[in-house]
């Protein structure tokens, strides 16, 4: 039978891989996306949209759809989807990997200030300044809602959702932007501080070396940790890799 493998996706890795796999002879491929995208891009291989009901749904689907192998390639802040699909990985006896690209990491010209949720950003922002360019996500902007004396630049690729602060302005845009584009942004809404989650990739780095350059402060949200025991790579070649698929 041909090897079938599930990949939770959402990123341009997953994206990747998606392609990657179909690429190989014999393999079957499902990406599964959870569906806060209105227009996702064109994906190889079979698509599901939608969650599975959490870790007893996933693992009865990994058993009902015979899955070799799962590959959590999601949001690096995608923690609850993360702990479900290792549970159900275990609980199923498939083999799972966690495709997550590598952190950004600041240089010595870099004002970035590190904090653990986005809790904590909220609560340091208010030492920055009164104008924030907020690219969290449409996600969670419930964190800030407090804050009635900070003016928000909200990006995000979908209408962000409610609670919100205040004093916000919504920008819906989809990267990758350039830094050229983001020194023009910050400098046409006088920003006075940046908020961001640690991402990693280059597809949205622009905005921290034309912050770098205007010498603005970064408050970064550190990624949550991972399950304990979890198999992590880096890249698309890793995961092909650990499944013996290196070779088209």
């Amino acid at each position: 039978m041909s090897p079938h493998v599930l990949i939770l996706g959402g990123t341009t890795e997953a994206r990747e891989l998606a392609a990657a796999l179909t690429a190989r002879s014999g393999v079957r491929v499902t990406t599964s996306l959870a569906g806060r995208v209105t227009r996702p891009g064109a994906l190889a291989g079979d698509v599901r949209v939608g969650g599975f009901g959490g870790v007893r749904g996933l693992a009865d689907w990994l058993r009902d759809q015979h899955v070799d192998a799962l590959v959590d390639a999601t949001h690096p802040f995608a923690e609850s989807i993360t702990a479900n699909a290792a549970q159900a990985a275990a609980a199923s006896g498939v083999s799972a990997i966690v495709l997550r690209r590598p952190g950004w990491q600041p240089g010595p010209e870099d004002r970035w200030h590190m904090v653990t949720s986005l809790t904590a950003a909220a609560d340091v922002l208010p030492r920055f300044g009164p104008r924030a360019f907020l690219t969290t996500g449409r996600l969670g902007l419930s964190a800030f809602a407090h804050l009635t004396d900070t003016h928000f630049v909200v990006r995000s690729v979908e209408p962000p959702e409610p609670p919100m602060p205040p004093h916000t302005e919504v920008l819906l845009a989809r990267g990758p932007f350039t830094v050229a584009d983001e020194t023009a942004l910050l400098g046409e809404y006088l920003i006075d501080v940046l908020v961001t989650k640690d991402s990693g990739g280059e597809a949205t780095a622009a905005k921290l070396t034309a912050a770098r350059q205007l010498g603005l402060p970064v408050v970064v949200v550190r990624r949550p940790p991972l399950p304990d025991g979890v198999s992590v790579v880096s890249d698309v070649a890793g995961v092909l890799d650990r499944l013996g698929l290196n070779s088209p």
